[in-house]
């Protein structure tokens, strides 16, 4: 099978990468017919939300009926639409239906021009007025190669979930045998291409072997979701204008850019606004911003800083300077003007909660001293300047990671002025690092202005991967004592985050699977943190 679309024409314009079609294992994704990737659903409103579906049939666009009813038999059908599945979006098919009541779980289908239907899915919409729980699984970082995708498992066979929260790295950009190593690797984990994705087929592709993994459709077809990109949808670290892990010899940037936007919009139940929000009734404003491709500044870099004099004098000379420049950004400052007036409208309507769902952390990270001098005392030569210069950074007051809001703290003190200003209630989910966390959030030193929940990973490793040296509890125990704000982390487990609202409370719970190495919905501990409406502080 070859995809139905000008591929003169994606050549020209750099798109379609040749080798894309030529990966073993990849003929099957592309030659299946019919509804080959099951059912999503997300956007939702109290009155309408968008479905997906793939469908391949042999024209280059099929229309699909679709239903939406209050049963799982379709007796009581409430609304009927059309989608069109066209080969320029590789025979994706998105449509919002409205007409529906608030706070409802609805049932959903597609319908083939031969007569032939989807999985049905269950979807729900939000609620309207009183409010008195919202629950919602977060999940972030999931590299299909290193393991099972076990916390999906597991939140799709949960009954009291009212929403998906996806914070970014749905797949990963790197070729086979990168990202993990061939020795990491789960047998099984297969993906498509073989080699780094940098083109729009390549893209398509990645996404086909991804989401034929069962457990992540069972996600889908549970459960609304709410989702933006963090870096691995495009590359790593990437900026407006760049990314770590793009190569000249890979083409324009900004065709790559494109090409990585498109199959997500493509691929996923997600509008094309770039950021957005959704009201839960009087409960909660959850706020989706875009962290990565259209605001952001280039990432700073301690091992590339110009540091004149001494280590300590120039770290101290960089924190003082290009760290602390206030025109720095992470959102770009339409974005700002767009959330800053977000915030104010939601508490000037009387919302309880303004919820964060964005892709990094926020809260304040700094490296334990103690634990660099240990790890340095026993290191090569290369790994013991990388540690010395972690050292002397935390010691100068900076933080660990200059990729997450650590690395944009004038851009963070603006956002955290603006949540005062506004009397809200800040909630930030996170997600990115792969490990766990909960962090008081301050303006300045001593002001607090909300508090964080992070999740942790559905596969990707986390610090035990890399300091595998350190005890996981010294670890945290570590990371906790160095940072001020930190009130709770977790550097070894996998699995998702739970948060559920009420008027009075916003309850984080951490749910950690016992093994990613083979298929299991065993959860081997959990741990959880509260905080009160008004504290803007965790309780424990």
């Amino acid at each position: 099978m070859t995809l139905k679309i000008d591929r003169r024409q994606l050549l020209q314009t750099g798109l379609l990468g040749l080798g894309a079609l030529a990966t073993p294992g990849a003929a099957q994704l592309m030659t299946a017919r019919g509804f080959t990737h099951d059912v999503a659903s997300g956007e939702p409103s109290a009155d309408s939300v968008l479905l997906w579906t793939r469908y391949a049939g042999n024209d280059a666009a099929t229309r699909l009926g679709v239903e939406i009813a209050e049963d799982a038999e379709f007796g009581r059908v409430v609304s009927r639409g059309e989608a069109i599945a066209r080969a320029a979006r590789d025979h994706c098919a998105k449509v919002t239906l409205d007409g529906l009541d608030p706070g409802r779980r609805y049932f959903y289908r597609f319908r083939a021009p031969d007569g032939s239907f989807s999985p049905v899915g269950r979807t729900k919409t939000l609620p309207e007025g009183e409010v008195d729980r919202f629950a919602m699984a977060v999940f972030s970082c999931s590299n299909m190669p290193f393991g099972w995708f076990n916390g999906y498992a597991h939140a799709a066979a949960r009954d009291d979930i009212d929403l998906v929260v996806h914070t970014g790295d749905y797949l990963y950009e790197y070729p086979v045998g990168n990202y993990p190593g061939p020795e990491q690797a789960v047998a099984g984990r297969d993906i498509a291409p073989d080699h780094e994705i940098v083109a729009l087929a390549d893209y398509w592709l990645r996404y086909s072997s991804y989401r034929a993994d069962p457990d992540l459709q069972a996600v889908h077809r549970n459960f609304p979701m709410i989702a933006r990109w963090d870096d691995h949808e495009i590359a790593n670290n990437p900026w407006r204008d760049g990314a770590q892990n793009h190569q000249e010899d890979e083409g324009l940037w900004e065709a790559r850019k494109r090409a990585a936007m498109r199959a997500y919009h493509d691929w996923m139940p997600v509008s094309d606004a770039p950021w957005d929000n959704y009201q839960i009734g009087n409960l909660a404003t959850i706020f989706v911003p875009e962290t990565r491709l259209l605001g952001r500044d280039r990432e700073l870099d301690y091992a590339v800083a110009q540091l004149t004099g001494s280590m300590q004098a120039g770290l101290e000379n960089f924190r003082d300077g290009a760290w602390s420049d206030p025109s720095r950004t992470i959102l770009g400052g339409p974005q700002e003007a767009w959330l800053f007036d977000g915030l104010a409208d939601s508490t000037a309507r009387g919302t309880r909660w303004q919820v964060l769902a964005q892709q990094v952390i926020m809260g304040r990270s700094y490296f334990p001293t103690t634990i660099a001098e240990q790890l340095a005392a026993a290191a090569p030569d290369s790994i013991r300047q990388r540690l010395q210069l972690v050292q002397a950074a935390s010691q100068a007051g900076l933080p660990i990671n200059l990729d997450a809001w650590d690395g944009y703290p004038a851009a963070r003190d603006r956002l955290l002025a603006a949540v005062l200003e506004a009397d809200a209630n800040l909630v930030v989910l996170s997600g990115d690092s792969h490990n766990g966390w909960a962090f008081d959030l301050h303006h300045g030193d001593d002001v607090a202005a909300g508090v964080e929940f992070a999740g942790h990973s559905v596969t990707s490793p986390g610090y035990e991967s890399f300091l595998g040296q350190v005890p996981p509890d010294a670890m945290a125990a570590g990371l906790v004592a160095a940072s001020p704000d930190m009130r709770w982390c977790d550097t070894s487990g996998r699995g998702y985050m739970t948060v559920t609202l009420t008027p009075d409370e916003a309850r984080g719970e951490w749910l950690f699977v016992d093994t990613i190495r083979e298929r299991s919905t065993t959860i081997a501990r959990r741990h959880s943190m509260t905080a009160a409406h008004g504290a803007r502080m965790v309780g424990g």
